[in-house]
This record gives C-alpha cells, structure tokens and sequence, in this order.
C-alpha cells in the first residue's frame, strides 16, 4: 500500500516539474459508485445474490438435517448396539462431508460465486477502462486516479469527479448496441461523443464557483453572528425580567408580614383594652355604659374608615409603582435592542 502511495506521488511530482508550463490535468472516478449506478450490473448482481441465498439456503437445510440426525441418534443410543451406533455416525459423517464439500465448490475461493462474479465484473470493467481513456484523451487528462481502488486519496475535490461522465459514456454505449434503426444508431453515436473541453472557460467557471462558496459562507456566518447576538439579548432581557418578578415578590412578601404584624398588635390590643372596660363596667351607670358604647362604636367606624382609606390609598401606590417599573424594563430591554 505504501509503496503504490508513494509511486502515485512520484509519477505526479515527475508530471508537475515536466508540464509546468502548462499545468496538470487530474481527475479520479469512483468505481463503486458507478457500478451501483448501472443497471446492467445492478440486475445481474441482484440474480446472483438471489442464487447464493437459495445455495445458502440448501446448505441450512442439510444442516439441520444432520443436526436432527445426530439428537435422534444420542437420544436412541441406549437401544442400539455398538455396531449400529458407529454405522449411523459414519453416515452422518458422510453426510457433513459432502455438505462442506458442497458449500466450498458454492463459496469457495474458486467456487461458483467466485467465478461468476469475476463473469459480472469483467465486461463493466472494461466499460469503465474504454469510458476513462476516451474522456482522458478528448479532455487531455495527465491523470485519472480511482477512488475506490487500493491507492489513499486523503482528499478529493468533487469537481475533479468524472464519474457520472463515465456512467453516461457506458449508458450511451449501451444504447448504441441496442439501436435498431439508422436513424437510433446515428443519435447514439451523436450522444456518445465527449466533448472537447475549453481550458480557460473552465477555468473561469470554476473560479466563479469558488466565489461563489465564498460569498455564501460569509453570509452564513453573519447570519449566524445575527442570531447569536438576537439569543444573547432576549437571554439578558428574561434574566432581568425574572429578577425584577423576584424582587416584587419579595416586595410583597414583606408588606404582607408587616400587615400580619400590625393586625396581630391591633386585636391584641382591643383585647386589652376589652378587659378593662369589662373591669370599670361594674362601677358605671346605665348611662355612661350607652354613651361609652356608643363612643367606641363612632370610633371603630372612624377607625376602619380611616384603615380603608390607607389600604386603598396603599394599593393605588402600590399599582404605580408596578406600572413605573414594568415600565423601566420595557424601555431598558427596547434601549438594549
């Protein structure tokens, strides 16, 4: 492997310092891919792999024949003398035998898939080899080098492909040889020229192209600068949306424990100021009872008069002030935009 590698890039270096004046022309198929693309094959290899699966199928047959043969015989062994049991052990020996023999003239090194695939290959094998000399010569190609083939290609620049040229060169051929009429054989012939190639014109087109990969590469990566800098900006804004909900929600929280607070001193304190009325209530007259009754009473309406206004006079303050600060990330978070 090695030494073709290293054949290849002496051929290619001799080729480079003998036509630098004029540049080399390289160019490589892939036989593989041409073969998975041409009927012709395609057919006869789905036939012959129909034929080692029915091969591959009388071989399990057999096997599990001998397999059957062989438990029968260890599960009679007790009821069969000694002579019977080594007759029936050769046949079974025979009988493995002529299946290994069976399966090596099928799938051996020289068996029948061995060959008739070597039958397969040959005649599309040379398709390709007459295909990549008329297109090496009518293209003035230094070198065309097969991809699928021993030699390492660590790199291959699709443009130098020629595959589908030689697909269509063998599928042209293949037309030609079924035309019936004059007029079927003179467009298959027409068909099956190569084109000369104009040196400069494709040139220029390949330059153009390599712009063109340019330009859309760059596009792409501001594109994807746009993107990046859009998902970093709605990420900053959420993070400063969720920790001015944090910071209300503390807000709250602590004027609902200081309202707590206050309505726990508010009825600790009526208690107390309950139990003395209920004390001084045995020394005062009817009369003062009704008028202190009816004081307290002016009082506690007074008292949640007042308490109503605060609240609601709290919960106008406290609705400004939400509006002000949705307000401020709103126009922080269309600043940053």
């Amino acid at each position: 492997m090695q030494n073709k590698v290293l054949f290849l890039l002496i051929i290619v270096l001799l080729s480079l310092s003998l036509n630098a004046q004029r540049g080399v022309r390289v160019a490589y198929i892939d036989t593989e891919y041409i073969l998975e693309n041409v009927p012709e094959y395609q057919e006869a290899l789905t036939q012959l792999n129909q034929k080692a699966d029915k091969w591959k199928n009388e071989i399990q047959v057999k096997l599990s024949a001998v397999e059957q043969k062989r438990k029968d015989l260890s599960n009679e062994k007790a009821l069969l003398t000694k002579e019977l049991i080594e007759e029936r052990e050769e046949d079974i020996y025979f009988e493995e035998k002529e299946i290994l023999d069976y399966q090596q003239k099928r799938f051996g090194p020289n068996g029948d898939l061995f060959i008739q695939q070597k039958q397969l290959m040959q005649p599309v094998q040379d398709q390709i080899f007459a295909a990549v000399q008329d297109i090496a010569t009518n293209r003035k190609y230094d070198f065309i080098f097969d991809k699928s083939a021993n030699g390492t290609m660590l790199f291959s620049n699709k443009a130098l492909d020629v595959s589908e040229t030689v697909i269509r060169s063998i599928t042209r051929t293949a037309k030609r040889k079924q035309a019936q009429s004059k007029a079927e054989k003179k467009a298959a012939k027409d068909e099956d020229l190569v084109p000369e190639v104009n040196l400069e014109q494709e040139a220029r087109a390949k330059a153009l192209e390599e712009k063109k990969k340019e330009r859309e590469s760059a596009i792409e990566k501001a594109r994807q600068e746009r993107l990046a800098i859009r998902e970093a900006k709605v990420k900053a804004a959420e993070e400063k949306r969720q920790k001015v909900l944090e910071e209300r929600e503390k807000a709250k929280q602590a004027k609902l424990n200081a309202r707590n607070k206050s309505a726990e001193g508010t009825a600790n304190k009526e208690a107390d100021t309950k139990k003395e009325t209920e004390g001084k209530t045995e020394t005062k007259t009817r009369e003062q009872l009704l008028e202190e009754n009816r004081q307290k009473k002016l009082a506690e309406r007074e008292a949640r008069k007042k308490a109503l206004e605060e609240k609601k006079k709290k919960i106008l303050e406290e609705r400004q002030k939400a509006l002000e600060d949705k307000k401020k990330a709103r126009d922080s978070i269309n600043n940053k935009n």
